[in-house]
């Protein structure tokens, strides 16, 4: 049962499923779509205090952010890392460090809702 190179798996195991995050959505969201957007921040940029009409799902692709959402503990995402913005919940910091961030956001939508994001 060696390693395959560079992967952690092994021949026995070729696929290796690890749970990032669970998030319960309370209340339950009726999800109709899901739109996915990869977003580039440049070095230092701050999005600023701001919410989003939809709960957003996402994870951080390279580079890093300073995240906070309602008052809660101020964390740094790094690349791997997942996070979570409930919707209409103001997120205090998404902002990028100096090494800037990319990011994927997974914008959850009810059926014709417009991913919107307001302050």
């Amino acid at each position: 049962m060696e390693p395959t190179q560079g992967t952690g798996m092994t021949d026995d195991a070729p696929v290796v499923r690890t749970t990032v995050q669970i998030t319960p959505l309370a209340p339950a969201h009726p999800t109709a779509a899901v739109e996915v957007r990869r977003i580039t921040m440049a070095p230092g940029v701050a999005a600023g205090l701001h919410i989003h009409n939809c709960p957003v799902f996402g994870h951080i692709v390279e580079g890093s952010v300073h995240f906070q959402v309602d008052g809660g503990p101020e964390s740094v995402l790094r690349a791997g890392d997942a996070f979570y913005e409930p919707a209409d919940a103001p997120i205090a910091r998404f902002d990028a460090t100096d090494e800037g961030v990319v990011f994927m956001g997974y914008f959850l939508l009810e059926d014709g809702q417009e991913p919107e994001i307001g302050i």
